[in-house]
């Protein structure tokens, strides 16, 4: 019986394993984040990372280091949770957790062929991109999705508490 999403969450010595194993020859993709609430330009975004490569691993910020990047009130779903939601996307191949601030080390240890990050980096500023070029990698920033953000989000489901109007709710709610 499979383990489903969560056979795609391993640490980055089995993820070295298996892919100098398994997938030596595949373009690997690597893009990280917190990914706190998966929302429409979460997945256009990892969509598009998937299209750079054959393989795509997604380094995930523990809690502890999203709490330290965003502050203690983050993040609003445990790492466990995002790591399983972020696993049962088709596009994603791979999840591996860092406790890192930046994912820097993990980039060192996996090598790979090709780094993304949101268009909010600018190139030069993404982390382990002389890894990734001195190696012969690309690395990308792709645009961002407008109207999307974790941080928008939170804003809006915090400044306004849920009433469900009977005149804008949906007509066919049970297909919801």
């Amino acid at each position: 019986m499979s383990k489903g999403p969560w056979a795609k969450l391993v640490t980055a010595r089995q993820l070295l394993e298996i892919t100098n194993e398994a997938f030596a020859s595949w373009t690997q993709v690597f893009t990280n984040g917190c990914f706190e609430l998966l929302h429409p330009g979460h997945i256009d975004y990892l969509l598009r990372c998937k299209g750079l490569g054959d393989l795509l691993i997604v380094g995930l910020n523990t809690d502890e280091s999203v709490r330290r990047l965003k502050g203690e009130s983050r993040p609003v779903t445990g790492e466990q949770d995002r790591a399983f939601v972020l696993a049962a996307l088709e596009c994603v191949d791979f999840v591996v957790l860092f406790s890192e601030d930046d994912p820097l080390q993990l980039i060192q240890f996996i090598q790979p062929d090709v780094l993304v990050k949101g268009g909010d980096w600018p190139e030069e500023r993404i982390v382990g991109r002389e890894v990734v070029q001195n190696r012969g990698g690309r690395v990308y920033s792709l645009p961002l999705l407008e109207g999307y953000s974790t941080t928008g989000l939170i804003q809006r489901i915090s400044g306004r508490a849920y009433k469900q109007d009977p005149d804008t709710s949906p007509k066919n709610a049970d297909m919801l």
